[in-house]
């Protein structure tokens, strides 16, 4: 949260095009809370080990937050835009070293230099696309001062431009490595065709939405090595439950997806059932001891409301979020509680939170939007009032809006 007091909130200036321009350029790589790859993690490697650096990124910068692909040497994979050195990157385009930033005075006041983890080396550079977007930053970051030499500036660049390499490539991997169900980009393009059948012939169709409970927990209590076992587990446990007609792919860390054609609701209700169960009574184990693992489930159904692919998958997801909320470990079916949500179109564009009287302002990304109301992401929506103004500079848009759902970093408004 931030002072933003006489901003002349409505007033769309160049700068304000040119970050919705990056960040539709940033949206066409589908990279936003993704898993980990070995490529980008190979590259943090690198990093860390020609630098002799102990923290390395490979990151991109939505609306709101500097989230992390790769990282090591960092307690979290994410951090405010507001907070971060790499803002300047983004917005200049191009490589910023400083020796010692605690003497820089454009940052010696950030919070993650006067407190943990006291940065004081930082070398980062741009993730440039084709067209020149900087949709994120690759960089070296030290706890003590320490020099940097051209030649170590243009090794950091070479090591950019592969970091954009994979980002290229991985637009066209089809079936993510860990699980073996498709990736979120082959997912979503399969299942537009799907729904694109559907609907020209009248059939059924179904979409279920799962995730795996409590997993940061078994990933803080158990290790990686373990979470990555029973991902691959649950991979292997739904394709093995599914028709071969039937489409499912990993959609981020621990969710999956699932599309159904030619499934009614009796039919789409087995299948959860059956893929909760399975989950529920496969054999885990860590260290010799049994442990167990559940999924919750969110199912919605293709219906003349249905827009597309965006809309089916928004109410799954909200069917999954509330069997999580009520519980966890259950199926639960999407029941319209608010259809003109439904309208929205998939968006990824910077917000402002607008409130106290015009004096302070919170960054958030908008994900969804429409004439009558938006859903967001924010960094913690703690302490957010229940009116506000949300502020789209790039669309020219200032309305006046109400809380009508509200998570931990996500929110839904109508406008008012």
């Amino acid at each position: 949260m931030r002072p933003d007091a006489r901003v002349a909130l409505q007033t769309q200036a160049p700068a304000d095009f040119a970050e919705a321009a990056r960040l539709e350029a940033l949206d066409r790589y589908d990279v936003l809370d993704t898993p980990r790859e070995e490529g980008f993690d190979a590259l943090v490697r690198l990093i860390r080990n020609i630098f002799q650096v102990p923290v390395g990124i490979v990151s991109v910068i939505d609306g709101h937050r500097q989230w992390y692909k790769a990282w090591e040497g960092l307690p979290s994979n994410e951090v405010p835009r507001e907070e971060t050195l790499c803002e300047t990157v983004i917005r200049t385009g191009e490589p910023m070293i400083i020796e010692d930033v605690s003497r820089d005075p454009r940052f010696a006041s950030n919070p993650h230099v006067m407190g943990e983890p006291k940065v004081r080396f930082y070398a980062g550079v741009p993730l440039l696309t084709r067209e020149g977007h900087p949709i994120g930053t690759l960089c070296a970051i030290d706890f003590r001062p320490r020099p940097f030499t051209v030649r170590e500036r243009d090794i950091l660049v070479d090591l950019a431009r592969i970091a954009m390499a994979e980002f290229e490539l991985r637009r066209f991997v089809a079936v993510d490595v860990l699980t073996g169900v498709l990736s979120r980009r082959t997912f979503r393009e399969e299942a537009v065709g799907a729904l694109g059948l559907a609907r020209r012939h009248n059939l059924d169709l179904a979409c279920i939405a799962f995730d795996i409970d409590h997993f940061k927990s078994i990933n803080d209590h158990h290790g990686h090595a373990f979470g990555d076992r029973v991902l691959e587990s649950v991979g292997k446990i739904a394709s093995s439950s599914l028709r071969g007609s039937d489409l499912i792919g990993r959609i981020g860390g621990e969710e999956f997806a699932v599309i159904l054609p030619h499934t009614d609701k009796r039919g789409a209700a087995e299948v959860a059932q059956r893929l909760r169960e399975a989950i529920a009574t496969h054999h885990f184990e860590v260290n010799g001891v049994p442990k167990s693992v559940t999924a919750s489930f969110g199912i919605a159904f293709f219906d003349d409301q249905v827009e597309g692919l965006d809309t089916l998958m928004a109410r799954a997801d909200e069917a999954l979020y509330a069997a999580k909320s009520q519980g966890r470990n259950r199926c639960i079916f999407w029941h319209d509680q608010n259809e003109l949500r439904h309208s929205r179109r998939r968006v990824l564009k910077a917000g402002h939170i607008v409130f106290n009287e015009r004096k302070s302002t919170i960054d958030c990304t908008v994900r969804s939007l429409s004439d009558t109301g938006a859903g967001f992401d924010l960094a913690s929506s703690y302490g957010l009032p229940a009116r506000f103004n949300l502020l789209i500079r790039s669309e020219g848009i200032d309305r006046r809006c109400r809380v009508t759902e509200q998570s931990q970093r996500h929110v839904e408004v109508e406008f008012i």
